[in-house]
């Protein structure tokens, strides 16, 4: 064989072995990347609050003071709060985000008999995911919290994806972000549209999840931008200490939604909210079947339970 010849084919059999070497730091250096995106993305999914003992509610001493605070004449804002109590809780994982529209459109794609027009007229007041359209939502709104959705249907998608609906009491104590006596989230500095979306925001419609810092736990929007539905049915609490809390029925195990039919704490406030509603003891109630464009809701679910989607 011509030397020059064989000179050309080691040239040739060397550049195959760079291109073959190049292929292979590629698709490792790919794998990575796409395990670490997969990681982060897990991790971004949910937060572990320990076990924990606090007190939840405003003691009735406090209602006049906060009346002169808000600028309200009206004890009847507070007077649900009250009595503060001390509450033991169990470690649980929650949502750092509300669940958008992005999250909940897989939902259908998986359970199609919750699209609009499939579910029982009884669950809905007729706005059950007005303004979109054969199951899909607007464009560009992948990333707001989904709204328009009842309590059923909130209950169902935290089924689906392995969790639940908190409970108000690990709703209020993951909303203090680890402040005890704080009034809000991010503590006791008043409310102002650098920190949360409300009324004075000036929107006038939900934002995209996680626009404002977290709180301590991490967790986004704890204050503002949607009220988020919570387990529970609305009740007055109770005055003696409470271990893992839940007024009403506890239909989790069954899935029975005959068994709902009474107003359910929401919590948190939303963007047409004021001062007093983004505070973390505030309570209010909404029908179960009461889709409307200012509720929607985060997931938990008990520490001990399989990985959640």
């Amino acid at each position: 064989m011509p030397i020059e010849s064989l000179k050309v084919m080691l040239r040739d059999r060397r550049g195959c072995t760079r291109v073959r070497a190049a292929l292979v730091i590629l698709l490792v250096f790919s794998s990575l990347t796409s395990l670490y995106s997969q990681s982060r993305k897990s991790s971004k999914k949910v937060v572990l609050i320990k076990a924990a003992t606090f007190t939840m509610g405003t003691a009735a001493g406090d209602v006049d003071r906060l009346e002169t605070l808000y600028g309200v004449k009206r004890s009847d804002l507070f007077s649900g709060e009250v009595p503060a109590h001390r509450v033991k809780l169990s470690a649980y994982l929650i949502d750092k985000y509300e669940v958008t529209n992005r999250d909940f459109a897989k939902f259908l794609r998986a359970e199609p008999t919750w699209l609009p027009g499939r579910i029982p007229a009884k669950y809905d007041n007729g706005n059950y995911l007005k303004g979109w359209t054969d199951g899909k939502y607007s464009r560009g709104e992948a990333e707001l919290p989904v709204t328009n959705v009842n309590w059923y249907a909130a209950a169902s998608y935290c089924n689906w994806a392995g969790k639940r609906l908190p409970t108000e009491a690990e709703w209020e104590y993951a909303a203090r972000g680890g402040l005890q006596t704080a009034e809000f989230p991010w503590g006791n500095a008043k409310a102002d549209p650098t920190v949360a979306n409300y009324g004075k925001s000036g929107f006038g419609k939900p934002v995209k999840v996680g626009s404002y810092a977290p709180n301590g736990y991490g967790l986004y929007d704890m204050a503002g931008n949607v009220w988020e539905f919570t387990a529970d049915e609305w009740a007055k609490y109770r005055s003696r200490e409470a271990e893992d809390p839940m007024a009403g029925a506890n239909i989790f195990t069954s899935m029975n939604f005959d068994l709902i039919a009474t107003r359910r704490v929401i919590r948190g406030g939303s963007w047409g909210g004021a001062p007093l509603n983004l505070r973390v003891a505030y309570r209010d109630s909404h029908p179960p079947n009461g889709s409307q464009p200012f509720v929607g809701f985060r997931c938990a679910m008990s520490a001990k339970t399989d990985s959640p989607r």
